[in-house]
């Protein structure tokens, strides 16, 4: 069974960093692609970031370019999200999702990919 644990969140000044991490069960990186999405209050969910279980490329929203970035340890079978220049508007509760790794931007998946496996949502809250 797959199972995604996300955890990291917290409260942070505007400015500051946080590193979420997406703890992996139940199934390996190798064919599957990792993807983290927030969504904040009265807002719909939207894609931050995806990384390639099979070849490492990744991708990111034009919101969090320069700022976010996505990686993979796969002796721990974990996914990162480190969050610098942290915003006000990067508050959220934010989720990691695992699908195929397919990457098809055109048909219309949010990130490229299709996701189909879940985590629960850990909060960031930043302070201006």
């Amino acid at each position: 069974e797959v199972q995604l644990q996300a955890s990291g969140g917290g409260l942070v000044q505007a400015g500051g960093s946080l590193r979420l991490s997406c703890a992996a069960s139940g199934f390996t990186f190798d064919d599957y692609a990792i993807g983290w999405f927030r969504q904040a209050p009265g807002k719909e969910r939207e894609g931050v970031s995806s990384i390639s279980g099979t070849d490492g490329s990744t991708g990111y929203a034009d919101s969090v370019k320069g700022r976010f970035t996505i990686s993979i340890n796969y002796a721990k079978n974990t996914v990162y999200l480190q969050m610098n220049s942290l915003k006000p508007e990067d508050t959220a509760v934010y989720y990691c999702a695992a699908g195929p790794d397919i990457f098809i931007p055109s048909a219309g998946y949010a990130l490229g990919y299709m996701w189909d496996s879940w985590g629960q949502g850990t909060l960031v809250t930043v302070s201006s």
